[in-house]
C-alpha cells in the first residue's frame, strides 16, 4: 500500500486503488484516517500497527478542540471550547506572566482552522509571542470578544454530490 503526499499539504497523504480511497492526515502525534470503506480502514490500521506503535481510539469525536459529528458529516464550531478560552482570558492579569499569553494565543490559533475570519488578526498576535506586552494582550482579548460575539459562526461542511468547492468571502 503506497500513500502519496498531497501537493497542497505535506501532512496529508492519499491512497487510491480502483474504488478504494483513503486520506491520512498526520498532525504531530495524531492521525486522522478517512476511507471509502470500513474494510479498507481495518486493513490500513492493521498495516500501520505492523510499522508503528499506534492506538486506535475508534471514531473521532474531537480534533484540535473541534467537535466532529458524522451525521450529517458536519464540522462544527466548538462553542464549549471558545467559552473555555474566554473564561481563561478573563482571569489573565495584565502581562504578569507571558506563559498565560502564550497559552491563550495557542488555543486561539487552533480556532483559526474553523474561523478563518480571525486568522489574520491571530497571525499578528502570534508575531509577539517572544515578548508580549500589554497592547498585545489587549488585542488578544479583543479577538476573544469577537469570537464570543459570533459564537454560532463557523465553517460547516456538508456531504454533497458535487466535487466543486465554493467559497464566499467578505473583504471587510
Amino acid at each position: 500500500m503506497a500513500f502519496v503526499i498531497a501537493k497542497s499539504d505535506t501532512s496529508l497523504f492519499t491512497f487510491k486503488h480502483g474504488d478504494n480511497k483513503a486520506y491520512l492526515l498526520l498532525y504531530v502525534d495524531d492521525i486522522i484516517l478517512c476511507t471509502s470503506s470500513d474494510a479498507l480502514c481495518d486493513r490500513l490500521i492493521s498495516h500501520l500497527k505492523t510499522e508503528f506503535p499506534i492506538s486506535h481510539l475508534g471514531p473521532m469525536n474531537y480534533f484540535l478542540g473541534i467537535s466532529v459529528s458524522r451525521t450529517p458529516y458536519m464540522l462544527l464550531f466548538q462553542q464549549k471550547y471558545a467559552h473555555g478560552i474566554s473564561k481563561r482570558a478573563d482571569s489573565v492579569p495584565p502581562m504578569a506572566d507571558p506563559t498565560q499569553y502564550h497559552s491563550l494565543a495557542c488555543a486561539l490559533r487552533c480556532l483559526t482552522f474553523i474561523r478563518p475570519d480571525v486568522a489574520y488578526a491571530m497571525q499578528h498576535v502570534c508575531l509577539f509571542m517572544h515578548d508580549p506586552r500589554e497592547p498585545h494582550l489587549y488585542t488578544l482579548k479583543r479577538i476573544l470578544r469577537n469570537i464570543h460575539g459570533t459564537i454560532d459562526h463557523g465553517l460547516h461542511i456538508y456531504p454533497t454530490s458535487t466535487l466543486h468547492l465554493i467559497t464566499y468571502t467578505d473583504v471587510d
